[in-house]
Parts: structure tokens; C-alpha cells; sequence
């Protein structure tokens, strides 16, 4: 029987990761957590659109709000091969 394939994540990715709640152990897929952080980013920028159609907020914030929360998700900026050493 094989050894399932083994990753060590870089320390800057890693970290990035826990700031989301996310901790993927060195068997976990970077394809998967990268899949997952997308989904956790899509949700978050649809709530925002939301909350700015509820007028939570004014329009002419909506833009740097979301770019605020780009900023929050750099890993996303990367491939799954760049999460791993």
C-alpha cells in the first residue's frame, strides 16, 4: 500500500490560513484549502453585496470594502503548488 503524499506548507501560507480558521494538517490537499479559502471568500463578498443592497451601507464605500476584503485573502493570489515547500 502507497504512503498518502505528504506536504509541508510554507510558515507565511500557513499562517495566513489560521487567521481563516483554517489549519490543513501535512496530508491535507493545498488544492483542497485553496478550494476551500475560495469558497470562504466568495461567501464573505456575497454577504457584502448583500448587506449593500440592504443599504447597510453607501454605495461609495462598496468599492473599498471589497477591496478590503481582497486584501484579507492573499493566499488566493497563489497556486496550490506555491502554499507547500
Amino acid at each position: 500500500m502507497d504512503e498518502p503524499e505528504r506536504f509541508r506548507y510554507r510558515p507565511d501560507v500557513f499562517e495566513h490560513l489560521l487567521r481563516h480558521g483554517v489549519r490543513p494538517t501535512d496530508r491535507t490537499s493545498p488544492r483542497l484549502v485553496r478550494n476551500f479559502v475560495r469558497d470562504l471568500y466568495k461567501y464573505e463578498i456575497r454577504s457584502l453585496r448583500d448587506r449593500y443592497l440592504r443599504r447597510e451601507f453607501p454605495k461609495i464605500e462598496y468599492a473599498s470594502r471589497v477591496e478590503a476584503l481582497r486584501l484579507r485573502y492573499p493566499v488566493l493570489a497563489l497556486q496550490p503548488r506555491e502554499f507547500v515547500e
